[in-house]
């Protein structure tokens, strides 16, 4: 045995041992071709800084190359770079590979569907990637992966690095592919034109076979290489027993090849080698020029993950030490400069700031923030060095979270969406019925043309624009209403959100930006009123309801409390040092009359009253005006029983309040706005929001509300302003639009072409060019909406 330990898992390296991997630029010995091959997948996966922060060495692979290579992917270091773990569920984003239409994500999903221990799948066509959730005690991250390439679609997590190394891969590949088509088109026309020209005089039979022997050369290359990626695609949907839409083009190409071919050899009937050679130049032109189209839809998610820094000013004891922006812990205290972007979420702990958080919210200018605050990772500092606390690291990251929430909504499908996918399922097999019967009908009417008739019919009526008209539009909208401050949780949301004529709003925090400040203190039983605001902050320690906020100053230690109940609409009892006290609302103190101040009482009577004042947000009143005037209905749906709350609704000129509602009522009144046909949006900030929020036909929650509420709503304003949501209106009613323009175009061109093709009055080469342009046609109008 050598004395050298293996780099990756620290046992003995045989002296027989020739393994080695490079790892920040110098070989490290490995002990076996699994510890090798496991060492080498991290490397290029842009994770090598695993070996350089890891404070214990990884296991003995023992797997086969193969498996170890994915195997890789379960190390806990590893993971914790793209996995997400919420509710005993992990969930990732996977780059897939190979995926070209709507057939490779039902083959995908419904593999997935047989594995034990799988939640759920989600497979994006459009941005090619995939959403796996599953259950780590009962399947294995590398076993997804696996199974994946089993069925051939290879995948990695998706990381912005790899994937563009990825992405100019396959370009250049693609390219390759497309250029190698090109140049022999052109050979293979020039050598065409001498063979047409027999046509119209005398041509030596000698140089008639030479001609087609050359042409022979120049398109070998093209059909069995350039066309290559469709005839994958095609065989991947075969061997699931289902059909796509490279189908119908890979029977096109090999049955001119082979037709061609076979008129070579015998030296008699006719070849078409340019109509090959062209025929795939412009299918693959159109889908490198399609893929380009989609993948700008797509660049914008992946984008937000570049703006987290690659490294952070880490401040210790000893001093600044520069580390690695991954590597930061909770707790860790960092320095941010002028111009530099924070490098994790956390707390602000100079005493001001001023952030560009447009990468949020899509407002350029700096927001103020002050000691205490929260700060998002990829955001900017403005104007002067501050420090702060990090809270958030890893996947639990805002800016990772809003990723993996625009991805999941985007996997989701609208019912329209389903709709197109079920056409397009069955326009296939119709198209191949069509094209048999074609035959069948040209065999008889004019033998010599039967064949290229029924490949033109196969080529021109390609649903391909059919299967990108929705999943284009619906990634663009999404991106659209990202990039104005809404974060879409659910596909529902442009779907829905045109459809809406009635708001409820909430009102704190919502309408008001729930920052409370205490204002005035009344004393009822001649004890310092000091006293009572403690016990007020102690009864109020453990509650999420921004009230709670204005009373955290006055939190003291030595008060210990027992049997704490929140009463919805009215307020919070406890035992404080063994004395049971009561703080809210009058009358849930047991007064009769009815006012906008918080009371605390014990078992005998009232000891003190508190006035409270909040601020109304900024935008409010010019919003709902806004919404008014598109004749949308406003309302106010409040628990707060004060009245305040239709004193807010009368300055800010609503249609009706409803105050002092506990959350079942405010369900009860949401159900009975629906049972009368009304298709209602619920904006929402607090815990109590969360039941109304999930009952409504599309909840918005503002992006400082509490985290049950985020989860229950579909749509997430990000900024502290409601002005966004007017935005998110127009974008919506126009990405439905976009989506009926692109339906209609697919659905109309198909059924255009389809008697011209059938006919015989459409050429194989212009049906490539149809073909591809009305697909190019779809994603560009889709792309429109980015604009927006």
């Amino acid at each position: 045995m050598s004395s050298n330990a293996c780099f990756h898992c620290g046992q003995p390296v045989p002296l027989s041992a020739t393994f080695s991997v490079t790892i920040d630029a110098q070989p490290r010995e490995m002990c076996c071709p699994g510890c090798a091959a496991v060492a080498q997948t991290i490397c290029d996966a842009g994770l090598g800084d695993y070996y350089r922060y890891r404070t214990e060495s990884g296991s003995k692979q023992s797997l086969d190359a193969i498996m170890a290579q994915l195997d890789a992917y379960d190390l806990e270091e590893v993971q914790r770079e793209f996995v997400a773990r919420e509710g005993g569920l992990n969930s990732v984003v996977l780059s897939v590979q190979g995926i070209s239409c709507a057939a490779c994500a039902w083959l995908i999903e419904r593999h997935f569907r047989k594995l034990d221990g799988i939640h759920r799948v989600n497979v994006n066509t459009t941005t090619m990637r995939a959403t796996v959730s599953w259950y780590p005690d009962r399947i294995k991250l590398s076993a997804i992966l696996n199974q994946l390439a089993a069925i051939g679609y290879p995948s990695t997590p998706f990381q912005p690095d790899a994937k563009e190394q990825t992405y100019a891969h396959s370009t250049r590949q693609f390219l390759f592919r497309l250029g190698l088509a090109g140049m022999a088109t052109m050979q293979v026309m020039m050598l065409a034109v001498a063979l047409y020209m027999g046509y119209f005089t005398e041509l030596d039979p000698l140089y008639r076979d030479y001609f087609r022997w050359v042409s022979l050369l120049f398109a070998t290359p093209v059909a069995l290489y350039s066309a290559q990626p469709f005839y994958f695609s095609a065989l991947r949907a075969l061997m699931s027993l289902r059909v796509n839409m490279d189908l119908p083009v890979s029977i096109a190409i090999l049955g001119a090849f082979g037709a061609s071919c076979v008129a070579t050899f015998k030296g008699a009937g006719e070849v078409y080698f340019e109509s090959v050679s062209m025929f795939t130049f412009f299918l693959l032109l159109g889908r490198f020029l399609e893929q380009r189209a989609r993948r700008k839809a797509a660049e914008s998610a992946s984008n937000l993950h570049r703006l987290v820094p690659l490294t952070a000013e880490l401040v210790t004891e000893q001093g600044q030490q520069q580390v690695a922006a991954k590597t930061l812990k909770i707790g860790d205290l960092c320095l941010v400069k002028p111009g530099d972007a924070i490098p994790a979420d956390g707390e602000l702990v100079s005493q001001a700031a001023a952030v560009d958080e447009s990468m949020l919210t899509g407002e350029q200018e700096p927001v103020a923030k002050r000691a205490g605050d929260p700060l998002y990772g990829g955001s900017v500092n403005f104007d002067q060095s501050i420090e702060i606390r990090i809270t958030r690291v890893g996947t639990e990251q805002l800016i990772h979270t809003i990723v993996r929430m625009q991805e999941q909504a985007a996997q989701e499908k609208p019912e329209i969406a389903r709709l197109a996918d079920r056409v397009a399922r069955y326009f296939v097999p119709g198209v191949l019925a069509l094209s048999t019967l074609t035959y069948l009908a040209w065999h008889f009417i004019d033998p010599a043309r039967a064949f290229w008739v029924t490949l033109s019919v196969l080529v021109a009526t390609c649903p391909c624009a059919l299967s990108l008209a929705t999943p284009a539009a619906l990634t663009c909208g999404s991106t659209a209403l990202r990039n104005h401050g809404l974060l879409s949780r659910s596909s529902r949301v442009l779907e829905t959100l045109p459809k809406i004529d009635t708001l409820l709003f909430d009102k704190t925090g919502t309408l008001t930006q729930g920052n409370w400040s205490l204002t005035r203190s009344h004393s009822l039983d001649g004890h310092p009123v000091a006293r009572h605001l403690a016990l007020v902050a102690a009864l109020e320690r453990a509650s999420s309801h921004p009230l709670a906020q204005a009373f955290r100053a006055f939190d003291q230690p030595g008060l210990s409390v027992e049997s704490l109940e929140h009463i919805p609409a009215g307020g919070i009892q406890g035992r404080v040092n063994g004395v049971r006290y009561r703080v809210g609302h009058s009358r849930f103190i047991g007064l009769e009359q009815q006012d906008d101040r918080l009371w605390l009482a014990d078992e005998r009577g009232s000891l003190a009253w508190f006035r409270l004042e909040d601020t109304l947000r900024e935008d409010a009143a010019p919003t709902l005006a806004r919404l008014q005037s598109q004749g949308l209905r406003c309302e106010m749906l409040s628990g707060d029983p004060s009245p305040q709350a239709p004193a807010l609704a009368a300055e800010l000129k609503m249609d009706d309040c409803h105050h002092g509602m506990t959350p079942a009522e405010k369900h009860t009144y949401l159900k009975s706005l629906q049972m009368d046909g009304h298709r209602v949006a619920m904006f929402g900030d607090g815990v109590n929001d969360a039941p109304v929020l999930a009952g409504a036909d599309l909840s918005i929650a503002m992006g400082a509300g509490t985290e049950l509420a985020k989860s229950s709503a579909d749509l997430v304003l990000l900024g502290d302003r409601l002005g966004p949501v007017v935005d998110g209106i127009a974008i919506a009613k126009k990405t439905v639009r976009v989506i009926r323009q692109n339906l209609i175009w697919a659905l109309g061109y198909n059924l255009a072409i389809l008697p011209l093709a059938v006919c015989g009055l459409v050429p194989p080469y212009a049906a490539a060019i149809g073909m591809s342009a009305s697909s190019l046609i779809v994603v560009g109008n889709s792309v429109r909406l980015l604009k927006l």
